[in-house]
């Protein structure tokens, strides 16, 4: 099980100038609370940085969290207490729902360590890919083209009003095939989440790198099932 664990990065309490984690959101000397402030989330919560959590301690910390914060506790508090019990809120909300999602939480945390993860360097694949290098992962590329020219046809028989049964149950068996490499994805993912949390520096560099090829994988699958879903639910 994790254990709550302190910051190395002291600040000082504007109540008592006890120096504290810079994430924590109550000081642990006078119990005021504190004003939100950019540190990660895990701190937030007292846990340590890695990715296979204890979601059971994740989620008695925030219930616990969410009842301190609570508005009514501040009701005679000053206006900044009751500007902080608001924003900490919203930083506590998007902590725990960025934490406890699987693949949300290894996005963040390799993020943290230096991983060029998301939709924020789209941009840089598309420069890659005007270069030269495929997007579409190599073991994929014939399936995708061929999913894709299934889902034009798809859409075009719909705008004409037609039904072709034969191709709505391939894209059905694509469906559950794409749902079945996704599945396997996250099976590598957590794999590679014991190697990361207990391996040294050089360790876990390769394993970021590894689960950033896993990520990107996982991405372009579920833009894949996207696609077939909303084409089929049409």
């Amino acid at each position: 099980m994790l254990k709550v664990t302190e910051s190395a990065i002291p600040v000082e309490c504007w109540s008592c100038s006890v120096a504290h984690n810079e994430s924590t959101l109550f000081c642990p000397h006078c119990s005021k609370i504190q004003p939100a402030k950019a540190g990660d989330y895990f701190s937030v919560f007292g846990l340590t940085q890695r990715l296979d959590l204890d979601l059971g301690v994740l989620e008695h910390q925030f219930h616990r969290l969410s009842r301190k914060l609570h508005p009514d506790r501040f009701a005679r508090a000053s206006e900044n207490e009751k500007e902080w019990s608001l924003a900490d809120t919203a930083l506590l909300n998007d902590a725990y729902r960025t934490l406890k999602d699987p693949v949300r939480r290894t996005e963040y945390l390799l993020k943290l360590n230096g991983a060029e993860i998301g939709e924020e360097h789209a941009g840089k694949e598309r420069r890659r890919h005007e270069m030269g290098a495929s997007r579409v992962p190599a073991d994929l590329l014939e399936e995708a083209f061929e999913l894709n020219m299934q889902l034009e046809e798809m859409r075009m028989a719909r705008k004409m009003g037609e039904t072709d049964e034969e191709l709505q149950r391939s894209l059905e068996q694509a469906k559950t095939k794409f749902d079945g490499l996704l599945d396997e994805v996250d099976s590598n993912l957590r794999a590679e989440w014991h190697v990361w949390d207990s391996g040294d520096t050089q360790t876990r560099a390769a394993s970021q790198k590894r689960m950033v090829a896993l990520l990107d994988r996982r991405r372009y699958i579920s833009n894949l099932v996207r696609d077939v879903t909303e084409t089929l639910g049409a």
